[in-house]
């Protein structure tokens, strides 16, 4: 099927499951824990802060297990993913811990995950072990480096190194098409709820070209897979 295998890979925060620390802030009462890397995008200043927050408070690692296992996905993240796990290859990409990851990933129905470790010590959280420092674009470039398409897909400042590196990608009917005709896209995305038009000419230039096809529940979530604000009815990576 493929002339080129093709991964995806997907920040687990914001795109397939509430953001597990505005969670906990909601949870506690605390503002401050609602920062993301949106806010401090160096992750080792944010980290520090939320363990020194958790400390003065008092809060423990299992009271945040707690938070997380009531927490659920976004809406059709489920669906989403058994459907993208039969077409291709994934790779959940997060700076997230192994120690709060367990409740999303079953949700998810375990999927790849590459994340960090917490330090812990009589349930309190004492600091954190990166698994390696810019790991996303790391994972990224190596995957490249085996002669993968990557396809990637991320909602915060942590993720932009990730985004750069991946393959380039072309979004919208137009664009899809014209990479199609000119004999660059080498995988196409289609939301199933595009215009009958539109996905039936992408879909037959796709099969006449030979380009494998992944299609996606809804136009927002191809939107959503492709870091844009926007639905999308179709993208591509390109060769």
């Amino acid at each position: 099927m493929f002339t080129k295998q093709c991964v995806v890979t997907l920040d687990l925060e914001g795109v397939l499951a509430p953001e597990i620390w505005i969670a906990v802030a909601e949870k506690t009462g605390i503002k401050d824990l609602r920062l993301t890397t949106r806010d401090i995008p160096d992750y080792d200043v944010l980290m520090k802060g939320r363990i020194a927050i958790l400390d003065r408070e008092g809060i423990k690692l299992s009271d945040i297990q707690n938070v997380i296992a009531n927490l659920g996905l976004l809406d059709g993240a489920r669906d989403f993913m058994d459907k993208l796990r039969d077409e291709t290859q994934v790779i959940i990409l997060s700076d997230t811990f192994q120690e709060f990851a367990y409740p999303i990933m079953k949700n998810l129905g375990f999927p790849t995950i590459f994340c960090h470790n917490l330090v812990v010590e009589n349930d309190r959280i004492r600091g954190y072990h990166l698994r390696m420092s810019d790991q996303k674009t790391k994972v990224v470039k190596h995957l490249q480096e085996l002669n993968f398409k990557v396809f990637a897909s991320g909602d915060s400042f942590n993720d932009t190194g990730m985004l750069k590196q991946a393959d380039k990608r072309v979004v919208g009917s137009k664009q899809v098409l014209r990479a199609l005709n000119e004999d660059k896209a080498a995988r196409v995305f289609l939301g199933k709820d595009a215009d009958g038009f539109i996905y039936h000419r992408i879909n037959g230039l796709c099969e006449e070209k030979n380009v494998p096809v992944t299609v996606v529940d809804s136009m927002q979530e191809l939107g959503k897979l492709c870091s844009v604000d926007v639905p999308a009815a179709a993208a591509a990576v390109l060769k």
